[in-house]
């Protein structure tokens, strides 16, 4: 009994990479992790290479909370699970496929040992009279966002943890705003999910370069 316990708490040891081509090519979405501990350290390390990341003027509109706390990972995880509930009611789904989903969000949530709570914040970015140009400053944040939460994923499979990037919180923002008490101007836009891998991982298929890419040659 000891033994199968001890197996169980053991991560999943992530090959080692030595390229940026294969760190990049073996990073793959974790959704079970072991229930060990991520020390604050790594997790610092981990957000000092997020925040390396371009952004538009160099306003750096990321934030993030780090939950490490599980009643606050269940309070977030239930508030969400409501909503989430209610708005497949009101698509008139199954009921019994809506629990499966809400239990499926619950446990991803819930058993990592870490949640990192991507945000995006509008207060040092360009204001302009006109919505146009308002709407690609907002773009741009959320473009600059995104990519610090790149180098996060990345950082963290290159030192051995697995994550999940989540956009469920799109679908929640105010839900997750108040539950979390967030200050005014962060704008929740995914959950990092993060912990030593309980796995490795499904392997990801990829559409073919031609089909998303296109070469426009120029004069010889």
């Amino acid at each position: 009994m000891q033994n199968t316990l001890k197996q169980q708490a053991e991560p999943f040891v992530m090959p080692s990479v030595s390229t940026a081509d294969e760190l990049l090519s073996s990073r793959r979405s974790i959704r079970r992790y072991a229930q060990l501990p991520v020390s604050r350290e790594l997790i610092e390390s981990l957000l000092r290479t997020a925040v390396t990341a371009p952004s538009a003027h160099n306003r750096q509109p990321w934030r993030f909370l780090v939950l490490e706390c599980n009643e606050d990972k269940d309070k977030l995880a239930k508030a969400m699970g409501a909503l989430l509930r209610a708005d497949r009611n009101r698509d008139g789904d199954d009921a019994q496929a809506i629990e499966a989903d809400v239990a499926r969000s619950y446990a991803r949530l819930t058993g990592a040992p870490v949640l990192i709570v991507v945000c995006m914040s509008m207060i040092d970015m360009d204001r302009y009279p006109d919505t146009k140009r308002m709407q690609a400053e907002r773009i741009m944040a959320i473009q600059g966002t995104a990519m610090a939460a790149q180098n996060l994923l990345l950082a963290a499979h290159a030192s051995g943890l697995g994550a999940c990037w989540m956009c469920a919180p799109l679908f929640c923002a105010d839900t997750v705003h108040a539950t979390l008490q967030l200050p005014d101007d962060w704008e929740p836009q995914a959950i990092i999910t993060l912990g030593y891998p309980a796995h490795s991982g499904k392997p990801f298929s990829r559409r073919a370069l031609h089909e998303v890419v296109q070469f426009r040659e120029g004069a010889p």
